[in-house]
């Protein structure tokens, strides 16, 4: 079988912000999907998708990944019969964490490798993009971005993609807290630009701050000023609250990481459920924080940035 792999991520700022070419930083973390392709002993396409997930996430993707694998076999001009795909990995597959994307960058990797078509990184992520067209709509690109290449990602969209790796000191811990919901990212950003339509000057004010901030966050990454990276999480955080793209579960998943030492914490990924990031360096911290989380009832993930 020839294999292929995808990491997951989170978004430390402007997920949202960055459909609208604001520039937002991903990193990828210590978790992935991994795909395996084979030649099929039947007659047409089978997937088996042995992922981990948030309750009920495969079933509620199943119609996107379907129109996900169709765009993918189509951008690499591949006929999808007699080919058997295995989908594994530790990355959970949940909103938030870029589960969509590891998948979409993992399945062309693994497809380039079986097929001998000799992708590079830059090929491979092309092709996850049109994957994600099938889970998102019109996605900015970051996640698949951050997928393929791996390490902290400083983002813009544009006409051309502005992508630059960022280098930190090193790497820090971080808790990922899983409110149980699945989320529909599509329909999270198809509100946030009717809103906008609707109140431009209040969006314009909200927008012109969070490319401010994410100014000063990268700054503050490469500085290794982390005290100054939590608070810009917390004030972003606030920002993608006034734009409606956070819920009561994130509210309180924030506020349970914050009360127990986290330095700065926010949603990630498309919001409406899904999961909040924690930045908690030290593995003290981030246990402490981790172990409140649960006591609370949900899931947690102990990972690191900048890796």
């Amino acid at each position: 079988m020839s294999e292929g792999y995808g990491y997951g991520k989170v978004i430390l700022f402007n997920e949202h912000f960055v459909v609208h070419e604001i520039p937002a930083i991903a990193s990828a973390i210590e978790k992935k999907t991994i795909a395996n392709v084979d030649d099929s002993k039947t007659e047409g396409f089978t997937l088996s998708d042995d992922r981990p997930e948030t309750p009920g996430y495969k079933k509620e993707k199943s119609s996107q990944q379907k129109d996900s694998l169709d765009r993918i076999f189509k951008a690499m001009k591949i006929d999808e019969e007699n080919v058997r795909m295995e989908l594994s990995g530790d990355l959970l597959a949940a909103s938030g964490l870029g589960a969509s994307a590891a998948s979409c960058t993992a399945i062309a990797r693994a497809l380039s490798n079986h097929f001998e078509l000799g992708y590079t990184d830059e090929k491979i992520n092309d092709v996850a993009y049109e994957g994600e067209k099938g889970y998102h709509g019109t996605p900015s690109g970051i996640d698949n971005t951050a997928s393929t290449f791996g390490g902290l990602i400083w983002f813009k969209r544009g006409k051309q993609n502005v992508i630059e790796k960022l280098k930190i000191k090193a790497p820090v811990e971080i808790a990922i807290g899983n409110t149980g919901l699945v989320a529909n990212t599509s329909a999270a950003v198809a509100g946030v630009r009717e809103r906008k339509e609707k109140n431009p000057k209040k969006y314009e004010k909200i927008f012109n701050e969070a490319e401010s901030l994410v100014y000063g966050a990268k700054e503050a990454l490469e500085s290794y000023d982390l005290e100054k990276v939590g608070k810009l999480m917390d004030k972003n955080h606030r920002l993608l609250c006034d734009i409606g793209v956070s819920c009561e579960e994130l509210d309180l998943l924030v506020e349970i990481a914050r009360k127990n030492g986290a330095i700065g914490a926010k949603l990630t990924g498309g919001g409406l459920g899904g999961n909040m990031v924690a930045l908690t360096p030290g593995k003290d911290m981030q246990e402490k924080v981790a172990k409140a989380i649960e006591d609370k009832g949900f899931g947690v993930i102990r990972t690191r940035i900048g890796v």
